[in-house]
């Protein structure tokens, strides 16, 4: 028999009206390619245990791997944005004195869901965001969780 916390996303975040709008899942592993990561996404999202989000963002220390408006697939389509992970968390690695190739799992969650939450309660217009984040804006990530909040028992 499953638990709650066994059938539930790293992450999972919620838009102003309270409606499931992303999905996270953060791996401790270096260098994953695009077809690993969307052969993995099929895997966990044919089990159908997992609530479907219109965004899922597949996190690695060196790489986020985005598809974006696929609560209904179940293929292994490639992501719609593979993303340099580097830039956006290197500072919080630095802060905590680790390197992406020496975090722990649980520490890169934390870190993720730090910079997420950064994401969702930040004052920014999106002509404001750093150009290392601008596929928040073209995918529609930013204005869809702007304001959001996160599942509580997912960082519990």
């Amino acid at each position: 028999m499953l638990s709650r916390r066994d059938a539930a996303w790293d992450l999972a975040i919620y838009d102003r009206d309270n409606q499931l709008i992303l999905v996270v899942e953060v791996k401790n592993k270096i260098n994953a390619l695009a077809d690993w990561a969307a052969q993995l996404r099929r895997n966990i999202l044919a089990h159908g245990i997992f609530p479907k989000a219109p965004y899922f963002l597949m996190v690695f220390p060196d790489r986020f791997y985005l598809w974006s408006n696929v609560a209904a697939q179940l293929d292994q389509s490639e992501p719609t944005y593979t993303i340099d992970a580097c830039s956006i968390l290197q500072p919080y690695f630095e802060q905590a004195g680790v390197s992406a190739n020496q975090i722990n799992p649980q520490s890169l969650e934390l870190i993720v869901a730090s910079w997420l939450s950064e994401v969702i309660h930040s004052e920014k217009l999106p002509e404001q965001i750093d150009s290392s984040e601008q596929w928040l804006i073209e995918s529609g990530l930013y204005p869809a969780i702007a304001g959001g909040h996160f599942d509580h028992e997912a960082v519990a």
